[in-house]
């Protein structure tokens, strides 16, 4: 992306990033330990200012062993990042109760007596009312997806370091992976010592986790299950542990993070442990004229054509992308705060109100969300960032592009409130608000401006 540096991790990175006092501020350390972490996000600010596959069987069938899950060991790239691929051959292995065979949710059967006119009609009908929804477990059964995140090394390894590292909380116990994807994490909790790890995952990926599991020698201590989470019963009474990869887009899309809620609330032994625990979202600003000359201004002009009817739609939806540290103006402020053994569903739609004070005299073109991770609940708690000062992940930045520029000079602050909620005809879509007052030396502005995360 033209003017957007990609901060590549090094072949060898160190990926246990420290993580800010927002997110440590209630961990309370072990006998004789320390929270020894510096806050990194502190540094930035002051920087820029100064096996075998167990499947559900239909209702009218009992069974000891029915578990399941979302797919996330990669994420679905949405809005403007890259197309989404989904599977056109049949499915090998046999749908949940009473679905078609198809993972695709809301597939439904086509009489084939209809005209091809008249299929034709249909198909754009449909086309203009699918949300993410519609392509969510189909996207995760593509080996790209799960390319990506294996490969962003800051995510994996941390998930790595925190599992292996702490062997003494995995030995003899069992583990719950929510949405298990390749499986990566649930052989990590093998060789941390768990004694059975019961990997649930919906997409047609878990069918490749199968062969992994098998090659790597695991199949007797991992038990993979292709259903949704919510429809899973497992054959024990609570298990241990909780891991999953479950962040999305600024942090909430795509909603996974609700289904890991109702794992723990169903299967979570008192006092049990969720990898990782604690999340954080931030906020800030940011100068991008030029880049945001060739993503939104684009279309008042094309090739002589006036477009501009594509930059209402394009103002409407937040763009992910990697966002140059450089371009940051304003210090970055939590909006989002959550402990994931303790929050509810609830706590994941908020209005929070903010204050972003200017570092510098510049050009305000865009708000940025980032998020922090942290696993708080082993000796020495460790996590990553997707900050612009951070290093790279695949999760990037989401940036909300402003209509106008705000003109804003150093030490000025923007106040407003930011509202985030599911959408209500698909909850894994976000819609998000943004309300702000700047009172400044060159320029007043009162706006609220609303955004779709699709």
């Amino acid at each position: 992306m033209p003017g957007a540096k990609r901060h590549l991790p090094p072949s060898n990175p160190i990926a246990s990033t420290p993580i800010n006092d927002t997110i440590l501020s209630d961990v309370t350390p072990g006998p004789g330990e320390t929270n020894d972490l510096a806050p990194p996000m502190k540094k930035a600010a002051s920087n820029a200012a100064n096996g075998e596959i167990v499947i559900p069987p239909p209702p009218s069938v009992t069974a000891t062993q029915t578990p399941g899950g979302q797919s996330r060991d990669e994420k679905t790239p949405q809005n403007g990042t890259t197309g989404l691929e989904t599977e056109t051959g049949p499915s090998a292995v046999a749908s949940v109760a009473g679905a078609t065979t198809s993972s695709r949710e809301g597939t439904r059967a086509v009489d084939s007596s209809l005209s091809v006119a008249s299929c034709e009609r249909e198909a754009v009908a449909e086309a203009d009312t699918r949300t993410s929804k519609d392509y969510y477990f189909d996207s995760y059964s593509h080996h790209g997806i799960h390319e990506e995140m294996l490969k962003d090394e800051v995510r994996t390894r941390t998930y790595q370091m925190a599992i292996l590292n702490n062997r003494q909380l995995f030995h003899g116990k069992t583990v719950l992976d929510v949405g298990c994807g390749t499986g990566i994490l649930s052989m990590f909790a093998v060789q941390a010592g768990a004694s059975h790890v019961y990997a649930v995952d919906c997409s047609s990926i878990i069918e490749q986790a199968a062969k992994i599991i098998k090659a790597n020698d695991y199949s007797d201590r991992i038990t993979l299950i292709q259903s949704k989470m919510e429809d899973v019963e497992l054959p024990i009474p609570h298990v241990d542990i909780i891991i999953s990869e479950w962040m999305g887009y600024f942090l909430l899309y795509e909603s996974m993070l609700n289904t890991v809620l109702y794992a723990r609330d169903k299967w979570l032994r008192p006092g049990g442990l969720i990898f990782p625990d604690k999340a954080v979202i931030y906020l800030s600003a940011v100068e991008q004229e030029q880049i945001k000359k060739e993503r939104i201004d684009f279309w008042e002009n094309v090739y002589g054509f006036d477009m501009s009817a594509l930059k209402e739609v394009a103002l409407l939806e937040p763009v992910v992308d990697v966002v140059d540290a450089d371009s940051v103006v304003t210090n970055a402020v939590p909006i989002l705060n959550i402990d994931i053994l303790t929050c509810t569903e609830e706590d994941l739609s908020f209005i929070t109100p903010f204050q972003l004070r200017a570092n510098r005299s510049d050009y305000i073109h865009a708000f940025v969300a980032f998020f922090e991770c942290a696993f708080t609940r082993i000796p020495k708690p460790l996590g990553f960032s997707t900050s612009p000062h951070s290093m790279y992940t695949h999760w990037k930045q989401t940036i909300f592009y402003l209509r106008d520029a705000i003109t804003i000079c150093e030490g000025e602050v923007i106040s407003g409130r930011i509202e985030c909620r599911s959408n209500k005809k698909n909850e894994r879509d976000l819609d998000i608000g943004l309300e702000f007052n700047f009172e400044g030396r060159r320029q007043n502005v009162n706006k609220r401006v609303e955004f779709r995360l699709r």
